[in-house]
């Protein structure tokens, strides 16, 4: 559902030991705000598309086109016109709900037809798609068919017990979805932490003064943290963060799953008061042939994060255990 009205702070960090103070207060380098990647484009390029840039003319016409549909689904009901069939009936929600973004993602003016920058065809490069995607493909097909086995409570997919963000909003990779797409970006000298409205997951990520100091504050590998284990350094006017050893259950039920041998790279560099870059690259030999990597540009909300209030979840879960009883029984 759609976040309920409230408000949410980031408490204060104190520093951790091994940080220094490296954050420069120039405009360049403030990754402040509050932030969306609510877009039309998607992780990997759709057969329509036969390359990354998209002229304007047809990105323009699928904007018009977007902002038709959204209209019409949202149109008042005629009151008068007696109860209307479900065409949809394996739908989560109805148009009221959503707002996955009316237009492709922009990146220095140029209209984008994937993320995915590097494959040249803009799709991840699997070793093998099926067995790397299994459990969002099962959870996917479960959702839709309500049908399911979960004997406990653990059993059940991410999205009903609340825990992260189903979208892999919180990444790595950040990715949007279909609604709460905004982000509280909170930069101090030694760290970043970002607020993500979906589940209200916050990424809390030191920063080191070089890359060897980061990497060396990796955490044990026995650590593996929901979003992975992030650290960060700056290159330039560039934050660079790298994440490795991701929760091993939300690292199989992702679009971009990752063994223990992956690592991400994610890149955020502020471009002009309307466009914060991301930039992000994947490395695991265990999913795919080779490393892949793409980019989207974060926009200005004009507004605040609010409270995500995760109801669905806390009530379905009781249903979804008594029915697995009931089977049992049965």
């Amino acid at each position: 559902m759609k976040a309920a009205a409230g408000s949410l702070c980031v408490a204060a960090l104190v520093a951790g030991a091994g940080l220094t103070a490296v954050a420069e207060t120039d405009e360049a380098r403030d990754l402040n705000g509050v932030w969306t990647n609510a877009s039309a484009t998607s992780l990997e390029r759709p057969e329509q598309f036969d390359a990354l840039v998209v002229p304007q003319e047809t990105a323009e016409a699928m904007k018009a086109a977007a902002l038709a549909r959204a209209a019409e689904a949202n149109a008042p009901s005629d009151p008068d016109a007696g109860a209307f069939e479900d065409a949809n009936s394996v739908a989560g929600y109805n148009a009221f709900w959503t707002d996955p973004g009316r237009e492709l993602t922009r990146v220095r003016g140029e209209a984008r037809s994937s993320y995915i920058t590097s494959p040249a065809d803009g799709r991840i490069p699997f070793i093998d798609r099926a067995e790397s995607l299994k459990e969002p493909i099962r959870e996917g097909l479960e959702y839709r068919s309500g049908g399911g086995a979960y004997p406990g409570p653990e059993d059940l997919p991410l999205r009903e017990r609340c825990l992260i963000a189903q979208s892999d909003g919180g990444g790595p990779v950040m990715l949007d979805g279909l609604y709460n797409n905004n982000y509280e970006f909170h930069l101090t000298d030694d760290h970043l932490v970002i607020n993500v409205e979906m589940v209200h997951d916050a990424r809390i990520i030191p920063i080191h003064d070089s890359a060897s100091a980061a990497r060396a504050a990796h955490k044990p590998d026995a650590v593996m943290p929901w979003l992975g284990d992030t650290v960060a350094w700056w290159e330039g006017d560039t934050l660079v963060a790298e994440t490795r050893n991701v929760h091993p259950v939300q690292s199989v039920r992702t679009r971009t799953p990752l063994t223990p041998d992956g690592v991400v790279t994610e890149r955020f560099t502020r471009l002009a008061d309307d466009e914060l870059l991301y930039q992000f690259e994947v490395v695991d030999p265990n999913h795919y042939t080779t490393s892949w990597s793409g980019e989207y540009t974060f926009r200005p909300t004009g507004g605040r994060v609010h409270e995500y209030a995760c109801h669905e979840g806390n009530y379905s879960m009781a249903g979804i255990l008594a029915g697995a009883r009931l089977k049992e029984r049965d």
